[in-house]
């Protein structure tokens, strides 16, 4: 009865499901730390294409079980520490992981002051022109990067100068530091998005690896919008959710 049961549970899954559950027994195998086979010899093991093999390893690279490097293979990740929040109220990622103790570093960082176009523009609700200054980093946790940061800003309202010393990656936390600003409430979008190019090598990842994706606008107690950004998570990192109400608001 139960290999009837067990023969029945395997005819209901799908081809690519039946892919990954190879593939996890494969990954179960290799220690912490050391690659996985060369996706030639991978996908003749599992008698799939190469191109299929990368879509079932996404799932497990998303779930940070394993981490593909460009040119250099495929290596099975260790246990990590996931950085779990609602999304009620805003904290930056270094204050989330300080709650877990989890060591988090800025790494690549890039300041440039540019002028607003049309698209900056528009989402900052300024005239064209206005003199901005966009802060791009990666963030490292586990000595890998997980999520790639952009902030956007008037420059009236954060300069260089701002940044000039102890600045860690957080524009959020430099923000309720600073005297200038009242701030008050963050508007988020999130939705899943393929990576580029640049972002799949900010992240180490292969192009196309589905990442989570926040696009917020920041606001003063004034309903200015201070900070227009967009955060690129790795979600096997991270794990966010949300409290809701059943029925009407009052």
């Amino acid at each position: 009865m139960a290999q009837m049961q067990e023969s029945h549970e395997k005819s209901s899954l799908t081809s690519f499901q039946r892919l990954q559950n190879e593939l996890a027994k494969v990954i179960s195998t290799i220690p912490h730390g050391e690659k996985l086979p060369s996706e030639p010899l991978l996908a003749k093991m599992l008698g799939v294409s190469r191109a299929t093999l990368r879509e079932a390893m996404r799932t497990f690279e998303g779930q940070g079980i394993i981490r593909r490097r460009q040119g250099v293979g495929t290596f099975v990740v260790g246990p990590i520490q996931v950085i779990e929040t609602g999304l009620e109220v805003l904290e930056s990622i270094e204050t989330l992981a300080e709650k877990i103790g989890l060591d988090v570093k800025m790494g690549d960082l890039v300041i440039t002051q540019i002028n607003a176009n049309e698209y900056y523009a528009k989402n900052l609700n300024v005239e064209e022109n206005t003199p901005l200054i966009k802060i791009s980093r990666v963030i490292n946790a586990d000595n890998r990067p997980v999520a790639f940061l952009v902030d956007v800003l008037p420059e009236s309202i954060f300069t260089n100068d701002d940044l000039a010393a102890g600045f860690t990656g957080s524009v959020l936390d430099r923000l309720i530091e600073s005297e200038k600003i009242d701030l008050s409430v963050s508007k988020t979008i999130i939705k899943a998005e393929a990576a580029s190019s640049s972002i799949a090598r900010a992240l180490q990842i292969q192009r196309g690896d589905v990442l989570l994706l926040f696009t917020a606008y920041l606001y003063s107690t004034e309903g200015k919008i201070i900070d227009y950004s967009y955060s690129y998570f790795l979600p096997g990192y991270f794990r966010f959710q949300v409290v809701r109400r059943v029925g009407e608001l009052n």
